[in-house]
C-alpha cells in the first residue's frame, strides 16, 4: 500500500468513527508519523509505505483517536495559530479559530499597546501572537496553573523569547498598569461542561473551561479590578461565549469602562467585548 492508500485508509476510519474532518486528520496523523510536508506527500503519494515504526505510530494514534477519542492536537502535540505553531498538551486548552478573530480584532483597532497584559494565557497563544505582530515595549502572560505556563514558556522560549509568563490568579501576582489587558477566561457555566463534546470534557484542563454557576464569575472578577491595572484609556479585551456579550457589556460599563462594543466572529457569533477606560 501506498501513502496515498494509508491516508485514505485512516481517513475512512475516522469517518466511520464518527470523527469531523476525517481527511484531514488522517492526513495530520500521517504527515506527523512520517515527517512529511504538505508538498512531500504530494509529490509522493505513490511511494510504497513499509512495515516500520511509522506505520505502527500510526495505527496506534488512529486507534487512540477513535476509542479514547484524544483530540488531534493532543496526539501530535501541537496546533497552528495566527500563522504560528504552538506545542499544546491535555494541561492547556487547545487554541481555536475563534480566538484568532479576537487577536485580529485588537490589532486592526490600533489600540494603545506598548504594553499588554494576557490573563488566563494557558498556551500563550494570545500573549505571544499579539508580541509578535504588535510589537510591545512589555508583553506579560498569567495563569494560576503552574502546568499550563511550563507550556507556555516553552512556546515563548521558542517563538517570543520578549514575553514573560508568571504564576496569578487573575491579577493577584500583578504589578503597574498597562495600555491593553486581553483575556479568554473560563466561561462555560458548569452544569453545561459534562455535556461538551468527548473530545473536550474529557481531555481539555477543566479548570480553562469552567467559568462556574453561570459562566460569568471571571468576567465579574477581571472587569471590577481591571481598571486598577490600566493606564488611562487603555483597553480591555475579553472573548465571551456567544450568548453572553450583553452581560459582559454591561459588567465592563458599570466598572467604568467606555466605548464598549459587541464584535462577531467570522460565524457571526458574538465573540469578544472590548472597552476602553474612560
Amino acid at each position: 500500500m501506498n501513502r496515498k492508500i494509508w491516508v485514505t485508509y485512516g481517513a475512512e476510519m475516522l469517518r466511520e468513527a464518527g470523527i469531523d474532518n476525517p481527511d484531514g486528520e488522517a492526513w495530520y496523523l500521517f504527515s506527523h508519523c512520517f515527517s512529511l510536508s504538505r508538498e512531500e506527500y504530494l509529490f509522493s503519494m505513490t511511494t510504497p509505505v513499509e512495515e516500520g515504526e511509522e506505520l505502527e505510530q500510526y495505527k496506534a494514534l488512529l486507534d487512540r483517536r477513535i476509542s479514547e477519542r484524544i483530540p488531534l492536537q493532543y496526539l501530535i502535540g501541537t496546533q497552528d495559530f495566527m500563522g504560528y505553531t504552538f506545542r499544546v498538551t491535555p494541561d492547556v486548552l487547545i487554541p481555536r479559530q475563534d480566538t484568532e478573530s479576537v487577536i485580529e480584532a485588537v490589532v486592526e483597532g490600533n489600540y494603545p499597546h506598548e504594553s499588554i497584559l494576557d490573563v488566563c494565557t494557558g498556551s500563550g497563544c494570545i500573549a505571544i501572537s499579539l508580541c509578535l505582530m504588535l510589537k510591545p515595549d512589555v508583553c506579560i502572560g498569567t495563569d494560576i496553573d503552574e502546568k499550563a505556563l511550563k507550556i507556555a514558556k516553552e512556546n515563548g522560549r521558542r517563538l517570543a523569547p520578549m514575553v514573560k509568563f508568571k504564576k496569578s490568579d487573575l491579577f493577584s501576582g500583578v504589578d503597574g498598569c498597562f495600555d491593553l489587558i486581553i483575556s479568554n477566561p473560563p466561561y462555560i457555566p458548569t452544569k453545561d461542561c459534562m455535556e461538551l463534546m468527548p473530545e473536550v470534557k474529557d481531555h481539555e484542563p477543566m479548570l480553562a473551561l469552567d467559568g462556574r454557576e453561570d459562566g460569568l464569575y471571571f468576567y465579574r472578577k477581571l472587569a471590577g479590578t481591571a481598571p486598577k491595572h490600566l493606564n488611562a484609556g487603555g483597553t480591555l479585551v475579553f472573548e465571551i461565549g456567544y450568548d453572553q456579550g450583553a452581560a459582559v457589556k454591561t459588567m465592563m460599563e458599570e466598572a467604568g469602562f467606555s466605548s464598549v462594543e459587541i464584535k462577531k466572529d467570522l460565524a457571526g457569533l458574538d465573540r469578544m467585548v472590548i472597552g476602553t477606560l474612560a
